[in-house]
């Protein structure tokens, strides 16, 4: 059982998504607006939140912001159909999800129990160090260090990161790398490219020129191992 926070100026939605949600034996609570739900984050923090972009006041986009400061809680943002762009700023400020209104409220159910499966497990058959020239990622701390530097990452930048490097020189598809690390087996291809394109900004020298993370045309992205770089060199 998980606590999670269901955050939407509809008393409706609210009620709807709670009913699903108590169903699969989680406690539930409420905000009706992100300023309710920011100060709930902060004095009682939940295990997941389920969070609309379009509130009254604080906007949904504000709300992840400011409780990304307090917390790496799960988020799973609802979404207007066709508001791509808030959809893609949500991911960037660490979303780990999103389902588009109007919703089946038993898909967003099973979105919040597979985001719960993946923040509580592992990611399999990687080791809990790993260590790739100066690039550091210690799990048991969930911890990533480049040149001596902590990285700043989200809770799926770095899932993502870690599985990446956990396994070097193999190129994965987009709906792989979304099976695998974000455990869905279906969702917009569109939020593995934003991930990456996000990490790249902080793990490459020249993001533009990738050497690390890189993009093998028509088919997805692979790490390329630093051995494997100085080799070529």
């Amino acid at each position: 059982m998980a606590s999670v926070l269901v955050v939407d100026d509809d008393p409706t939605v609210r009620e709807v998504v709670a009913t699903y949600l108590r169903a699969n034996h989680h406690e539930v609570s409420e905000a009706a607006d992100g300023e309710s739900a920011i100060e709930a984050m902060a004095k009682n923090p939940s295990d997941l939140m389920v969070l609309d972009l379009m509130l009254p006041g604080v906007d949904g986009l504000e709300v992840c912001r400011r409780v990304r400061q307090i917390r790496e809680v799960p988020i799973i943002m609802l979404t207007a159909l066709g508001s791509e762009m808030d959809r893609v700023v949500g991911l960037q400020l660490g979303a780990d999800d999103y389902v588009t209104k109007p919703f089946s409220p038993r898909e967003l159910a099973l979105r919040v129990e597979s985001v719960l499966r993946r923040t509580s497990g592992r990611v399999p058959d990687v080791a809990d160090v790993l260590t790739d020239g100066d690039l550091v990622i210690d799990h048991p701390h969930r911890a990533a260090t480049l040149d001596g530097e902590k990285l700043t990452l989200t809770t799926r930048e770095y899932d993502l990161l870690r599985f990446l490097v956990g396994h070097p020189d193999v190129t994965f598809s987009r709906d792989e790398l979304l099976e695998r690390v974000w455990g869905w087996s279906f969702g917009d291809r569109s939020t593995v490219t934003v991930h990456v394109r996000r990490l790249r900004e902080k793990v490459e020298q020249d993001p533009t020129h990738p050497v690390r993370l890189l993009t093998v045309w028509g088919v997805g992205y692979l790490w390329q191992a630093r051995a494997d770089q100085e080799a070529v060199s």
